[in-house]
């Protein structure tokens, strides 16, 4: 089996909490942590931008990992929403499982 993070920023508490409970409801995610109030520096439309976010850290599957893409832009507000994954090397196996039972 293989697991992924996945990195997604949003505008607000609220909206982090929709998403989250969202992809976790639907056994799409395992968990979703939700860090508060970062500072997003980047370039949108030719100008450089920035303002304050929420990040969404997102644990899953390989399996489910489409499934997490098309929920966030489903459900997220921004144009073009972030939405990336990292692959998990090493991790203890325990909570691998624990990943793996928890999402359909």
């Amino acid at each position: 089996m293989e697991y992924y993070i996945f990195l997604v920023t949003v505008p607000n508490i609220e909206e982090g909490k929709k998403i989250a409970k969202s992809l976790v409801e639907k056994k799409i995610a395992a968990c979703v942590n939700i860090i508060n109030n970062i500072h997003s520096i980047y370039s949108w439309k030719g100008n450089i931008e920035e303002g304050s976010e929420e990040l969404l850290i997102i644990k899953t599957t390989k399996t489910n990992a489409d499934s997490v893409i098309r929920e966030v832009l489903e459900t997220h507000s921004y144009e073009v929403p972030e939405c990336i994954a990292i692959k998990i090397d090493k991790g203890s196996s325990p909570y691998l499982n624990w990943i793996e039972k928890n999402v359909r």
